[in-house]
């Protein structure tokens, strides 16, 4: 960035390093200063139907945007956020947030996506912020994105988030094999995630998994293992077609350099990219994951590009239920972790 003639980059709670950068000072790169916000000024933004949408059926509903905290309390290997914000946490005061929604909803937001990296790290102050736009907005949908991790200890709370309004809860699953999730140090297994489709489904709320399929140590066997899992679970339209051919990002700062193995792995960093190169050991696991990201581009139901992954992956028969079928509520661009 710097050879672009950047000449400072803000990081972490940026806010006050902007004030004091317009004041003359040099502020440091990444700040994880406390802070009490100011309502964010959308006046000079594009109007918000210009920006992804949440599909439910055959509604769309224009959508906003904002955030509840910042940073995250989890040290997962392979998450960008964790070489900035180092496990802290912040949160945006209450009034804040309620205040930007409450401008949104002015401008014509029927729907309200909640971009903290994990909306349940602070669940008392998550749970009131929706409870009280609820209250104000009866009609009013938002998605949220909480670990798996979360989903378990918090159970109790998942009921509430159907009760506001909650449309479908994002979560970075990342992969189902125990061993790759103990790599990642994702602080679940494959039975938790089965366990936290159970809950929601139970509170008759939409889960949105997210994964990271192919990485150094994913086998051919193991993708097809996943595809088969989202078959059976009936998850095929809760998942993008796109979550099913991301590979492993190696940014700088990662966690995943504390392993030798990653460090004996990745190629030279690429500055374009903002991350390592890696080739996989099977180089038909590059042609697929290649081949499955070019699928993901076409226009057709997610349900049809599934099926063409799974030829591609050479799964055998696929037989959908009526659920396969059906639309989850999602985002026009889909958003993963």
């Amino acid at each position: 960035m710097r050879e672009l003639a950047i000449e400072h980059i803000l990081g972490g709670e940026f806010e006050a390093e902007l004030v004091r950068l317009a004041a003359g000072q040099t502020p440091p790169a990444i700040s994880l200063e406390r802070q009490q916000f100011q309502v964010p000024d959308r006046s000079q933004l594009a109007p918000l139907t210009h920006y992804a949408q949440l599909r439910a059926g055959d509604e769309l509903r224009v959508t906003g945007y904002t955030e509840a905290s910042r940073g995250c309390k989890h040290l997962c290997r392979h998450c960008p956020v964790v070489p900035v914000y180092q496990g802290a946490f912040r949160v945006v005061q209450r009034e804040i947030v309620l205040a930007d929604i409450r401008q949104q909803v002015e401008r014509g937001a029927q729907h309200i996506s909640f971009g903290d990296p994990d909306f349940f790290n602070g669940p008392a102050h998550a749970v009131a912020i929706v409870e009280a736009l609820h209250r104000e907005f009866p009609t009013l949908s938002y998605d949220v994105t909480i670990k798996i991790e979360h989903l378990l200890k918090h159970r109790e709370l998942v009921p509430a988030l159907r009760r506001t309004g909650c449309a479908f809860v994002v979560s970075a699953v990342e992969s189902i094999n125990d061993r790759l999730l103990a790599l990642l140090e994702k602080g679940h297994t494959r039975a938790d995630f089965l366990e936290a489709l159970r809950i929601t489904r139970e509170a008759e709320l939409p889960l949105a998994p997210t994964f990271i399929p192919f990485t150094p140590w994913t086998t051919m066997e193991d993708f097809r293992d996943l595809l088969r899992l989202i078959a059976g679970e009936d998850l095929i339209t809760n998942v993008p077609p796109i979550q099913l051919g991301i590979r492993l990002l190696i940014p700088a700062g990662s966690r995943l350099l504390e392993l030798s193995e990653v460090r004996d792995m990745v190629g030279a960093f690429d500055p374009a990219r903002l991350a390592y190169d890696w080739t996989h050991p099977d180089p038909a696991m590059d042609r697929l994951s290649s081949a499955i990201q070019a699928q993901a581009k076409h226009k057709a139901s997610r349900a049809e590009i599934f099926a063409s992954i799974w030829d591609l992956a050479q799964c055998g028969n696929l037989e959908m239920t009526r659920e396969d079928r059906a639309t989850v509520p999602y985002l026009t661009e889909p958003w993963y972790c």
